[in-house]
C-alpha cells in the first residue's frame, strides 16, 4: 500500500507543479526591469567568490530566471530576488553587489532597494489639496 501512495502522492504534485499559472505581466515586467537595472548600473556582481561585470550578472541571471520559470517557481518579482538572485543554488554563498567605491551590499537587498523604487516611481501621485 506504501508504494502506492508514494507514486501518488508524486504524481500529485507533479501535476501540481505543471498546474501552476504563469507569472503576471506585472511580475515579469518587474523582474525584467530589475534585471536591466543591474545591467544599466556599471555595477560587479559578486558569485562564489569573484566579480563579474554588469552584463555578465544580467546574462547569470537570466539563465536562473529561465530555469525557474520553467517550474513556475519564479511568479513573482520578489521570488526572482529570493530564488534566483541572493545566492548561489550551487554553493549557497550569497551574492553581492559593489557600485563605484562604495562597499559590496548583498545582491538580494539591493534588487529589492531597487523594486521598491520601480514600483514607488510607477504608483499614482497623491492628490494635490485644493488651494484656499
Amino acid at each position: 500500500m506504501a508504494p502506492r501512495f508514494g507514486l501518488a502522492l508524486v504524481l500529485a504534485l507533479a501535476a501540481a507543479a505543471s498546474a501552476q499559472a504563469a507569472p503576471s505581466a506585472q511580475a515579469e515586467r518587474e523582474t525584467e526591469q530589475l534585471i536591466q537595472a543591474l545591467a544599466r548600473s556599471g555595477c560587479q556582481f559578486e558569485r562564489n567568490g569573484s566579480w563579474y561585470d554588469a552584463a555578465q550578472a544580467q546574462a547569470h541571471l537570466r539563465k536562473k530566471l529561465a530555469y525557474l520559470r520553467k517550474r513556475g517557481l519564479a511568479d513573482s518579482a520578489e521570488l526572482f530576488i529570493e530564488r534566483a538572485a541572493s545566492q548561489s543554488s550551487l554553493s549557497g554563498k550569497p551574492y553581492h553587489v559593489r557600485c563605484g567605491g562604495d562597499a559590496a551590499t548583498p545582491a538580494a537587498a539591493w534588487l529589492r532597494a531597487r523594486l521598491v523604487q520601480l514600483r514607488n516611481a510607477k504608483a499614482p501621485a497623491p492628490p494635490t489639496p485644493p488651494s484656499p
